[in-house]
């Protein structure tokens, strides 16, 4: 192996670990306010519809859904760069954030209602970032696409449990 190759080999293994670490980031960020939330008398007491997922099942799924979105940001990145999705890149980040910002909101905060008009936001993110993920790399695009239907699901959600609250 040449020393670019190595080079190469120690920077895509570097974004990767760069990538998936910031989406797990922001999963520990949500941990730590949503299971103590979800025991808490006031997420038991919320009147939810009968299409609510157990609370056990959003753990994997979430999990399955970052490391995606870990692996089309790399994706992207690992072609491309920042000079050459930039735009790209940006709009995950700020998905991300707003990701973030959701659990805290509606957890921390207790305000499904502000919730759900920060999980639109959210959803305009993803879709943006698709889209700009799939100019760039088809499956970076694909590999979001969960993530947009499980937020489009968890958007009926929240807004069905501020409606029923």
């Amino acid at each position: 192996m040449t020393v670019n190759n190595q080079k190469t080999s120690f920077r895509s293994i570097a974004g990767f670990l760069f990538w998936v670490g910031i989406c797990f980031f922001v999963a520990w960020t949500a941990s730590l306010v949503t299971p103590e939330a979800v025991a808490s008398e006031w997420y038991r007491s919320l009147n939810k519809p009968v299409w609510n997922p157990p609370d056990w099942l959003f753990g994997p799924v979430w999990g399955l859904l970052y490391a995606f979105m870990g692996i089309a940001a790399w994706q992207v990145w690992r072609k491309f760069g920042f000079r050459e999705a930039g735009i790209a890149l940006f709009f995950f980040l700020v998905q991300l954030v707003l990701n973030g910002l959701w659990t805290q909101i509606f957890f921390g905060f207790r305000n499904p209602g502000l919730a759900f008009i920060e999980i639109i936001f959210l959803l305009a993110a993803i879709f943006v970032s698709i889209i700009l993920f799939f100019q760039k790399d088809k499956l970076a695009g694909w590999l979001m696409v969960p993530y947009f239907l499980w937020v489009g699901f968890a958007t009926a959600l929240n807004g069905a449990i501020w409606m029923m609250n």
